[in-house]
């Protein structure tokens, strides 16, 4: 595994504590804590790229269609993963949305350019039975067709975060620091329909450490880490690996107390750990 695959790995542990973070802070309606957080991830962005001597402003410039996938990515993806939430169960639309890691191993293989074996969707089918197994363990499905709004919402996350995680290979010399850039504009964008659609909420002295890990760790710094990922690492082995994601963020929400162990989370962590090696031993394989 080279290091740009660790990278997007390690993006991939600081989504698992999303939720976890995102406990913390569900007084703050969510368009201004999206507001908030890539207010933060923009900010820290911003200063370690001054500290790197990257002038993001100059690769904007230079790289624009670059800037424009990732912002609208970052800011579709949540846009509609928040229409859906408000359309669907919660477990309903977690099961479409977590579509993206294997939409990324198709994708990649009818791109081109990647490395994509038999074993590399073997190892992302089984991670997305595990991680369903762990989701479905939150509750019921309702599978109605009343919510088919929020189910078509679902499908956009999983369809945007796929497309633009197969798409960003295709802008390997943008700098990963125009992110931070990114992040910004998603920042801006939400302000306005915060002020719009919902009543500003003052966050209180016990919710800011939330709201400030969220957007150094799952909101912040995951976002760089995947970027680059992407751009240089194995994405058919990063699809399949995605999977821990939802497993290891019931894991941490059991720790704290949030949510009980099941059979339903053991299946799925066996599942997702054997997608994994089995994707690893294709990467293998491929060389």
């Amino acid at each position: 595994m080279n290091a740009a695959t660790l990278a997007g790995s390690a993006a991939v542990l600081l989504w698992s504590t999303l939720a976890l973070l995102t406990a913390g802070a569900t007084r703050i309606p969510p368009l201004e804590l999206l507001f908030l957080t890539f207010g933060v991830a923009s900010v820290l962005g911003l200063a370690y790229a001054l500290a790197r001597r990257v002038n993001v402003f100059g690769a904007a410039r230079r790289h624009p269609a670059a800037l424009l996938l990732a912002t609208a990515a970052l800011g579709g993806y949540h846009f509609f993963y928040f229409v859906a939430l408000a359309h669907a169960p919660v477990v309903d639309a977690s099961l479409i949305a977590y579509l993206w890691p294997l939409l990324i191993v198709v994708f990649a293989a009818a791109a081109g350019g990647a490395r994509v074996t038999r074993l590399h969707f073997a190892g992302a089918a089984l991670g997305l039975a595990g991680a369903w197994l762990v989701i479905a363990a939150r509750g019921a499905l309702a599978l109605s067709p009343r919510y088919v709004m929020g189910y078509g919402a679902a499908l956009a996350c999983a369809l945007i975060w796929s497309a633009y995680s197969v798409a960003n290979r295709r802008h390997a010399s943008a700098p990963t620091e125009l992110v931070a850039l990114a992040c910004a504009l998603v920042a801006l964008l939400a302000a306005p329909a915060h002020l719009y659609f919902e009543t500003f909420a003052l966050p209180s002295d016990r919710e800011w450490p939330f709201i400030l890990l969220l957007g150094a760790g799952p909101v912040g710094a995951a976002f760089f880490l995947w970027d680059h990922g992407t751009k240089h690492g194995r994405l058919a082995l990063l699809g399949a690996l995605s999977y821990a994601a939802p497993v290891l963020s019931t894991a941490f929400l059991i720790a704290a107390g949030d949510a009980a162990p099941t059979w339903h989370i053991g299946a799925g962590c066996v599942l997702v750990a054997g997608g994994a090696a089995l994707a690893a031993y294709g990467e293998r394989r491929v060389g």
